[in-house]
């Protein structure tokens, strides 16, 4: 069974769809979408921190 195929079948038990609603809640709530903002901003900003740090390395 490829990935997808276990994915929709996850999405479409009970479990799947309780989880579904679960995120759907998580992301309409303003103080978590800052989080995950901020998580996004502080990987990229490592990401251009380490690619300016190893620039020129031979890396």
């Amino acid at each position: 069974m490829s990935f997808v195929n276990k994915i929709a079948k996850l999405a479409a038990s009970p479990q799947g769809r309780r989880l579904l609603n679960q995120a759907k809640e998580m992301a309409n709530d303003p103080k978590r979408r800052q989080q995950a903002k901020d998580a996004v901003e502080k990987v990229r900003g490592k990401a251009e921190e380490y690619t300016r740090r190893n620039r020129g390395s031979g890396h």
